[in-house]
């Protein structure tokens, strides 16, 4: 007998989940038991479709890490039991929660689909439904019996993007994510078309989840004008072991000495400084110029061209690996999960 494919649906909260009451006609959180009502055309599918709602429910406005490694051991309890995972999640932060599960969940062999909306489950325009419905076909898609997107992912307006090259660009349009680095995996039409060239391969190996995240980390973005007393109080904040330094261009940061000489210092007493460009799409090239070669020279790690989002969250992930310095560093330069491009 045929095994029926089976999905694991999320909702962790955000406005996808929202629906009208029909007598105050105030928002409030779905019951997941009546998604049949909202979307009807799920009963067409030969999928067993089970929910899994967070209580309590959260404002991606206010996840934390702790939130990551809540829905990483949800996905780790379930992982035998079905094929493949939805999950539904306020916009604003999914690029960070995508990103952290990517480094988080290591040997993925399933998919694990993020998605999300701009407007309300409930409300006539929404587009939840159709999200909801292409991530639930993409989770649930196999070719001779293995997951054809086993990473995790964001399916939104009709686009498959790799969780950890994506960032939201826009509030309000129904387009909300790019993602500027890495092409589509899929695009979603008459048919789903897979770019099959740029989907991780299945690993064959067992699932491994790390639930050891150190969020000691800051983002530093330079600015014309910063001055020596912030960047001094950042560098110096207690507890501090990690920077993503946002720079311009290809890399590039101001080159005066009192500058220099607090990211110098910093590294000195063991500061793991991740150089990203603020730019949505390019890579940093350490050295390229001379705004970067003191950059380079002092031991500030180049970025290539990783997210902001994507950076911060492997960096909570290395520095909570418990590795030496050196093999942290190692980490920082190596894609571990597809997230940068190394020339």
């Amino acid at each position: 007998m045929e095994i029926k494919t089976k999905i694991l649906v999320i909702y962790t909260g955000g406005t996808i989940g929202m629906v009208q009451d029909e007598q105050t006609g105030t928002l409030q959180p779905l019951d997941f038991k009546n998604i049949y009502q909202q979307i009807p055309i799920l009963h067409s599918y030969e999928l067993q479709i089970d929910f899994h709602s967070f209580d309590p429910l959260i404002d991606s406005s206010n996840v934390q890490p702790p939130f990551w490694i809540k829905l990483a051991s949800v996905i780790e309890d379930n992982y035998k039991k079905y094929h493949g995972f939805v999950v539904l999640h306020g916009t604003d932060t999914m690029a960070f929660t995508a990103s952290a599960l990517s480094y988080m969940l290591e040997n993925l062999n399933k998919p694990i689909i993020l998605t999300g909306s701009q407007l309300p489950l409930g409300v006539t325009r929404s587009d939840g439904r159709q999200n909801i419905i292409n991530s639930i076909e993409i989770a649930s898609s196999y070719s001779k019996g293995l997951p054809v997107v086993p990473e995790v992912a964001i399916c939104f307006e009709n686009n498959l993007l790799r969780g950890n090259r994506t960032y939201k660009f826009n509030a309000e349009n129904f387009k909300a994510f790019l993602s500027g680095n890495y092409p589509h995996l899929a695009e979603v039409g008459v048919h789903i078309k897979y770019n099959e060239n740029y989907i991780i391969k299945p690993s064959y190996q067992r699932l491994r989840v790390y639930k050891n995240l150190d969020s000691n980390v800051v983002i530093l973005k330079i600015f014309p004008g910063i001055s020596e007393n912030i960047v001094n109080s950042i560098l110096n904040a207690e507890g501090l072991k990690g920077v993503i330094l946002e720079t311009y261009g290809a890399g590039n940061a101001p080159t005066d000495s009192w500058f220099i000489n607090q990211l110098e210092a910093a590294i000195d007493k063991g500061m793991l400084i991740l150089n990203v460009t603020q730019c949505k799409q390019g890579s940093v090239e350490m050295g390229r110029y001379e705004t970067s070669a003191e950059l380079d020279r002092i031991g500030i790690i180049g970025g290539y061209d990783i997210t902001v989002e994507s950076a911060l969250t492997k960096m909570m992930f290395v520095l909570g690996s418990g590795l030496l310095r050196e093999e942290q560093i190692k980490l920082l330069q190596t894609s571990l999960r597809g997230e940068m491009t190394i020339d």
